[in-house]
């Protein structure tokens, strides 16, 4: 499982190094792929291919399906970590998450975030805001 936040940088290249802590889940592979908010997902290829297999039997008739589809099969692409436990975040998906250089590497569980620091700071104001009651109101766990 993937836990906790850490603070890393991209390179001049664009090579990312995976949290330690994270490397032997990903040392085989792994998928990157946007996210659903403002930043970067990464899964291991078990915890990939059943993602995938959960939307591909969604219903291709539902235009929101597709639409979701095309966000995250077209963004994504199979990485393996080098030996430093690097791997190289394309341009596009740094773009899309807008990225420039210091990111937060962040553990949600069974799959990894990747924000630029900005962005990171605003979800993070928004999620440990105590009065923001609404945001959890009718989620059942």
């Amino acid at each position: 499982m993937f836990l906790g936040e850490y603070t890393h940088i991209i390179d001049d290249k664009g090579r990312l190094t995976i949290p330690a802590r994270f490397r032997n889940k990903l040392a085989t592979g792994l998928v990157l792929t946007r996210g659903l908010d403002t930043c970067l997902q990464i899964y291991p290829d078990a915890g990939w291919q059943s993602l995938a297999e959960r939307i591909s039997g969604l219903p291709t008739s539902d235009k929101r399906v597709r639409a979701y589809r095309r966000r995250v099969f077209s963004g994504a692409v199979d990485l393996i970590p080098d030996r430093q436990g690097r791997i190289l975040v394309p341009p596009y998906l740094r773009k899309f998450a807008q990225i420039e250089s210091e990111v937060v590497v962040a553990g949600s569980f069974d799959y990894i975030e990747i924000w630029s620091v900005e962005l990171w700071q605003q979800e993070r104001a928004v999620i440990e805001d105590a009065n923001n009651g609404d945001l959890w109101e009718g989620l059942e766990i």
